[in-house]
């Protein structure tokens, strides 16, 4: 059984026990999270697509941590024209660990 979840404006494929990386949630670690926006749902007896969401259906994760991804370079440059700008971020995280898909 598996779920598609949109949070942070992304969607993703999710299933119990699994681990996903979103973009960061106002929640401490430990707490429970609802994602409401299910957009698709698959089962043993069939699969059931939303319009847009599905009714009644949420997903449930916990909150393991928090964090920042790998680094990213942001270089720009204008040839003969001695501009320069080298730039760095870190966009940040959170683990969720998916506990419960109801349907």
């Amino acid at each position: 059984m598996y779920a598609l979840i949109e949070t942070g404006g992304k969607q993703y494929r999710v299933e119990e026990g699994q681990a996903i990386y979103i973009e960061k949630l106002a929640a401490d670690e430990g707490e429970t999270v609802t994602f409401d926006k299910v957009l698709l749902i698959n089962k043993e007896e069939g699969t059931v697509v939303g319009t847009p969401v599905v009714d009644g259906a949420k997903v449930t994760g916990k909150v393991e941590k928090h964090g920042k991804g790998k680094k990213v370079t942001v270089f720009k440059f204008k040839p003969k024209k001695n501009y320069k700008r080298k730039q760095g971020h870190r966009q940040p995280f959170t683990k969720v660990v998916i506990e419960k898909i109801e349907a």
